[in-house]
C-alpha cells in the first residue's frame, strides 16, 4: 500500500485559474448536449458540468459560461433537449464545441414538437425547460425541469448502449467498469 503525504492547504494565494482548473480536473464528470431548434436553426453545446439535482420536481443541472454566445439563444426555447453523451462522442463532443454554422453536421437528431433536440445515440435523452438560472461566478447555474426521459434501459439491448464519455484532467477518458 503506497502512502502519501497529506496535501498542505495554504491562503488564497493558491486559488490561480490554472491551478483551479488542474485541481477541479481531478474530477472526472460526464458530458451532455444541450440543444433546441431556435428560429428554425439547431442550436446547441456540450457540457461537462451535468449533475441530478432532485426526483420531486424532477430536476437537473448544467452550467454555462457567462461569455457563451450560444446560451443567449439556447435560452429564449421553450423547450431545451438535453443528451448523455456515450464514450464514442468526443468528436461529436468537440464539433458542439466548434463553430456553429457546422455543430449538428452529420449528427443524428431528433427533434420533439416542443422544438427541444437530442442525439439519437445518446445514452440518456431529456425533454426539458429552464426551471430557475442562478449567476454564480463566471458561470450560470441552468436548473432544468424535466418534461420526458428516455434512455438505454427503456431499450430491448440496453448492454449495447456503451459507457458514458467523460472529461478528466482537460481530456476525454474512458470508464473502467
Amino acid at each position: 500500500m503506497t502512502v502519501t503525504a497529506p496535501i498542505t492547504l495554504t491562503t488564497n494565494q493558491d486559488l490561480d485559474q490554472a491551478r483551479l482548473r488542474a485541481a477541479f480536473g481531478s474530477f472526472p464528470s460526464g458530458v451532455v448536449a444541450v440543444a433546441a431548434e431556435v428560429d428554425g436553426a439547431l442550436v446547441g453545446l456540450a457540457a461537462s458540468s451535468f449533475t441530478s439535482v432532485s426526483l420531486d420536481p424532477p430536476l437537473v443541472s448544467v452550467s454555462v459560461a457567462n461569455t457563451s454566445k450560444t446560451w443567449p439563444d439556447l435560452r429564449r426555447a421553450a423547450r431545451l433537449g438535453l443528451t448523455v453523451l456515450a464514450e464514442h462522442h468526443g468528436d461529436v463532443c468537440r464539433q458542439l464545441a466548434g463553430p456553429v454554422a457546422q455543430r449538428f453536421d452529420q449528427v443524428p437528431v431528433t427533434v420533439t414538437d416542443a422544438g427541444a433536440v437530442t442525439l439519437d445515440e445518446g445514452l440518456a435523452r431529456f425533454d426539458c425547460s429552464i426551471y430557475r438560472e442562478v449567476e454564480a461566478g463566471d458561470h450560470t447555474i441552468v436548473l432544468l425541469l424535466l418534461h420526458a426521459v428516455a434512455h438505454a434501459i427503456d431499450q430491448d439491448d440496453a448492454g449495447s448502449a456503451g459507457a458514458p464519455l467523460v472529461f478528466h484532467r482537460s481530456a476525454f477518458a474512458r470508464m473502467a467498469v
